[in-house]
């Protein structure tokens, strides 16, 4: 009787959201796994090609290379508290993921997630798997700013895809559908 209404879905406009929910969940876990991945080869590259100290100028003195071994958080803050940087790290992606598993997200805000998780994903790799150790490993780092900090790709997808979010929500953009 409903099919034969005209104007009338043949679907719930609540069952359309679940299809949508796990598209969009997915499309943060397919983002996150690139970012982490791409992360990670370019830390590779950088272990690889670059020698420790030394300072390798891409554009001037603006931005180059320069290897070094970051203990800390963002900036090198935090240097001591190595695991509980790890941790808390562990703690904001566990929560991200599961809002995205139980909320409605744009596309927008799913991509933005994806990159911050696939960036904090980068990052704990390098937690887990490099010296000095499990949960205390240093986090590899190459890109040099204007000699104020050095930074690598999981870093520049977490600012970015934050800095999007900012963006977005100033102005009004929807939080969900």
């Amino acid at each position: 009787a409903m099919q034969n209404q005209t104007g009338t879905s043949l679907t719930h406009s609540a069952g359309s959201a679940a299809p949508r929910q796990k598209r969009r969940a997915a499309l943060v876990w397919l983002i996150a796994l690139a970012t982490m991945w791409i992360d990670q080869i370019t830390k590779l590259l950088a272990l690889r090609a670059l020698e420790p100290g030394r300072e390798y100028p891409l554009v001037g003195e603006l931005i180059g290379l320069r290897l070094v071994r970051n203990a800390g958080a963002a900036f090198s803050s935090l240097g001591g508290l190595t695991i509980v940087v790890t941790m808390l790290a562990l703690v904001i992606v566990a929560a991200l993921l599961r809002y995205v598993h139980t909320r409605s997200v744009t596309r927008l805000v799913a991509c933005c997630l994806g990159f911050i998780a696939g960036g904090a994903f980068g990052n704990l790799v390098d937690r887990f798997v490099r010296d000095p150790g499990f949960l205390r490993g240093h986090v590899v780092d190459f890109i040099d700013y204007f000699g104020w900090f050095v930074g690598n790709v999981a870093d520049i997808a977490i600012v970015l895809a934050a800095l999007v979010l900012v963006f977005a929500s100033w102005r009004g953009e929807p939080s969900d559908g």
